[in-house]
């Protein structure tokens, strides 16, 4: 693979836009080359060997050893008389501020010095592109630097509140007055007994001189290390020094650690800095409370009666684990932010290399060498904040949240990617042509058994074919959300990312393909064992055994969808049935995008959730015995009729509105009205239905198209970000994934026609070839597939605003509120 494609495929795709943009460079590199060969001769050296019979091999030989650096050396672009020809002075640009120590405003400028040769003006600019793309990445870097540099330090501190929380609930007894009870003399100077809380801030430090500790360590008698392990759970702990070697010391005992810059400015006389200056671990526990995150629908009730949106310590085993579980994600979320910025670094310095290489080849100048020393020595190269803070915070999670086991938390901090197995593939292959197989045998047995003109026909059609259309609606979507992410993949949208998949479990379309076809087999299989079914002579009844087949699918789908086992894709399951949860209960969980994405798939499965209500009367009320349909006879059922077809748009309805309130967006208030017209629509069309009547019939019309253009705008305007007057793309948007426009525009005339295609209920649109029931079947798989080409463009367009604001990373919640938060927040 070249390294463009390389360089692309690493990036994080968020920050595309802060990388260096390879491909621009390159293609300056190239118009360089083009005017060389058109305008420079080629030197007599390389015009020689055209001549010879054997200059072939001459060449091919000097090709097997060019361009070779050296182990040690990156570049080795030497004269013939050993000296190099400056051709380049990069010097720091002056800037305000800019002071020792000091480069939050550094930029760099490149003085090409062979100007006056021919084809200089070319170089220049290639110089200039380059400047701003090194200086663009360098800023970046340091910004992004920065924003951990202060995210660690407000995780240094909850940390800290963590341990002496932990303290206070193991072990009550032990502690008063937010002391710890010692067995230490009060003759100690220079060793403090505590619980040696971390600190992430990679601060320079060196030790004091060993004899003076260890002198000093004897002042007091030490306490027993089994009897100290066992009363308060203390373990060792493996910590990296400024040097980088290797220290033990253990929670009870803090070593005496000198900070350079103090010692600097108290001058020769060198004292010791005794840790005790910080207040004592406990004494942390009295400017602290919990953040109350109104996430669960006890949350949430408890925070609109309470103005504050924090508590006071309990000191509970449950706040305990909920604490040491916050804390946990936040560390692994920002572990995973440190990984990134280090990729981000080192992509970007092998990117400037490998392009100094490029140009040194096609100039067969030695530029690459002073201008890579400028960037070693810059803050995107020779910066190692980021490089401690990993080891620190590997350090610090592996001993306070995985019990000292190294592997255990590594697996935490970097879990594996899922691997693709030819065993998917194999099966999502035999699972495909089995359906097919199916599909096939079933219209060839509805054919010749001419089927559609028998008696039971119109029966079947009222009874089983609502049963199993279920399946063929689930089944389809499933098929759209693989093709979905399918794209994804292709047009590189992050949406394991933007759903909040944990790294490692998000399903692949392949695994989407194996479900779906696997899932059609099954309600295949059952379709052909229902379709031969003959009456009893005797009795009149159908044979309950077969009868029950729809039955027995849904029960398997069910089983399986429940499963506790870590089989079938367990994370997946359960990240489903939390946000199905999430749905019935809004608006009293917190939404995320998950949630609403969820449930707005759900408004397009309308007739399946009445399938799945038409199962519950057909066996509940045991119709199935003889294939009757009198479930529209029932009051109950005509009342749930209504309400089940509503349940999704209410849900999103729900979800806005806390939206709107919890964020203090009025566009949200807006998205609720449009949910609000839809049900009124969905009901006024129902009652139609079910009433009929000119009167009826209008009301529906005029509030479905209403709701319909509401719809259309909300869509193309707003999930999809299109029809900008303003954009450089004629009516769609400033940046697009698919680099073919007419995509774009045949998706929101589809949109349209699809969006109005459930009309025809309103309309008494009908076939005569089709039962009324496929006819509905036919229009519902419509408006799944007008969700599948929805779900690509509306992730697409989030994604491109994650682009737009840098933003790769959730927001974690932290478990502790200081006291000097809320002073600074006042």
């Amino acid at each position: 693979m070249k390294f463009g494609k390389e360089f692309a495929a690493q990036m994080v795709p968020e920050w595309q836009q802060a990388y260096m943009d390879y491909n621009m460079l390159k293609n300056i590199l190239k118009d360089i080359l083009r005017y060389r060969l058109q305008r420079i001769p080629p030197s007599p050296a390389a015009a020689a060997p055209a001549s010879g019979g054997g200059g072939g091999g001459l060449k091919r030989k000097m090709t097997m050893y060019r361009a070779f650096s050296g182990l040690t050396r990156r570049y080795s672009n030497l004269r013939s008389g050993g000296e190099q020809e400056q051709t380049i002075l990069v010097n720091r640009a002056a800037s305000d501020g800019d002071g020792d120590g000091e480069r939050s405003s550094e930029r760099y400028e490149t003085m090409f010095l062979m100007a006056s040769d021919e084809g200089g003006e070319y170089e220049i600019v290639y110089f200039k592109r380059l400047d701003d793309e090194f200086n663009k990445a360098n800023s970046f870097y340091r910004a992004k630097v920065q924003e951990v540099m202060a995210e660690a330090d407000a995780l240094t501190r909850q940390t800290n509140a963590l341990i002496a929380f932990r303290l206070r609930v193991e072990n009550p007894g032990r502690y008063h007055q937010g002391f710890l009870t010692s067995s230490l003399s009060p003759s100690t100077t220079t060793t403090t007994t505590s619980y040696n809380t971390p600190d992430l801030l990679p601060t320079p430090r060196r030790r004091l001189d060993p004899s003076q500790s260890s002198t000093s360590g004897r002042a007091g008698p030490m306490p027993n290390r089994k009897s100290s392990a066992r009363d308060m759970g203390v373990i060792q702990e493996v910590e990296l020094s400024s040097e980088g070697s290797l220290r033990e010391t253990t929670k009870e005992i803090s070593v005496i650690e000198v900070d350079e810059t103090h010692n600097h400015r108290s001058g020769p006389e060198k004292k010791p800095h005794n840790k005790s200056s910080k207040p004592a671990p406990l004494e942390v526990l009295n400017h602290v409370k919990i953040n109350v995150a109104l996430e669960t629908p006890r949350s949430t009730i408890k925070g609109m009666l309470m103005d504050s949106k924090c508590k006071e310590l309990s000191f509970s085993k449950e706040e305990l684990r909920k604490a040491e579980e916050q804390l946990k994600r936040a560390f692994v979320e920002f572990y995973h932010k440190l990984r990134l910025l280090k990729s981000y670094s080192f992509m970007n310095l092998l990117a400037f290399s490998k392009i100094m290489k490029k140009y040194d080849k096609i100039t067969s100048r030695s530029a690459s060498r002073s201008y890579l020393n400028m960037v070693d020595n810059s803050y995107l190269g020779s910066s190692d904040e980021v490089t401690r803070l990993l080891e620190r915070v590997e350090a610090t999670f592996i001993k306070h949240f995985s019990n000292s086991n190294r592997r255990k938390g590594m697996n935490t901090l970097k879990p594996t990617a899922r691997r693709e197995r030819h065993m998917t593939t194999f099966l999502l292959g035999f699972a495909a042509g089995c359906s097919i197989a199916l599909l096939v045998a079933l219209n060839l047995i509805v054919r010749t058994r001419n089927i559609y003109n028998k008696a039971g026909s119109k029966v079947y059609m009222n009874t089983m074919f609502q049963l199993y259309s279920l399946f063929g609606f689930v089944v389809l979507h499933m098929l759209t959300y693989a093709a979905n992410i399918y794209f994804w993949r292709r047009y590189r949208v992050n949406y394991p990312f933007i759903f909040g998949f944990k790294q490692g479990t998000e399903l692949g379309y392949r695994e989407v393909f194996l479900l779906s076809t696997s899932l059609a087999v099954l309600a295949l299989a059952g379709v052909l064992a229902n379709l031969d079914m003959e009456m009893d002579k005797k009795t009149g009844n159908y044979n309950t055994q077969s009868e029950l087949v729809p039955l027995g699918l849904v029960a398997i789908v069910l089983v399986i969808t429940f499963c506790p086992f870590n089989i079938i894709y367990r994370s997946s399951r359960i990240f489903l049935l939390r946000c199905v949860y999430h749905c019935i209960c809004a608006p009293l969980y917190k939404v995320t995008l998950p949630d609403f994405f969820l449930a707005d798939q759900l408004t397009s499965q309308v007739q399946a959730i009445r399938s799945l209500e038409f199962y519950i009367c057909y066996y509940g009320w045991e119709n199935f015995k003889r294939r009757e349909d009198n479930c529209s006879t029932y009051p109950v059922y005509k009342m749930f009729y209504f309400t089940v077809a509503v349940i999704p748009y209410w849900a999103r309805f729900l979800q806005c509105i806390r939206c709107m309130f919890e964020e203090k967006d009025a566009e949200q208030g807006y998205n609720g009205l449009k949910y609000l017209a839809t049900i009124t629509a969905v009901v006024m069309r129902t009652a139609y239905e079910i009433h009929k009547g000119f009167h009826w019939k209008t009301m529906a019309g005029i509030s479905s198209i209403l709701a319909t253009i509401i719809n259309i705008y909300w869509d193309i305007v707003l999930d999809w970000g299109l029809l900008q007057k303003n954009s450089k793309n004629r009516w769609l948007r400033d940046k697009l994934l698919v680099s073919h426009k007419s995509v774009y525009y045949a998706a929101m005339v589809l949109n349209i026609l699809l969006r109005f295609a459930w009309l025809q209920s309103v309309l008494g649109f009908q076939v005569s070839f089709l039962h009324i029931n496929a006819l509905l079947a036919t229009f519902s798989c419509l408006e799944i597939i007008r969700r599948g080409i929805w779900n690509f463009f509306r992730l697409e367009n989030e994604h491109l605003n994650n682009v737009g604001k840098f933003r790769a990373f959730k927001s974690v919640p932290l478990p502790f509120n200081y006291d000097t938060d809320d002073e600074k927040d006042e």
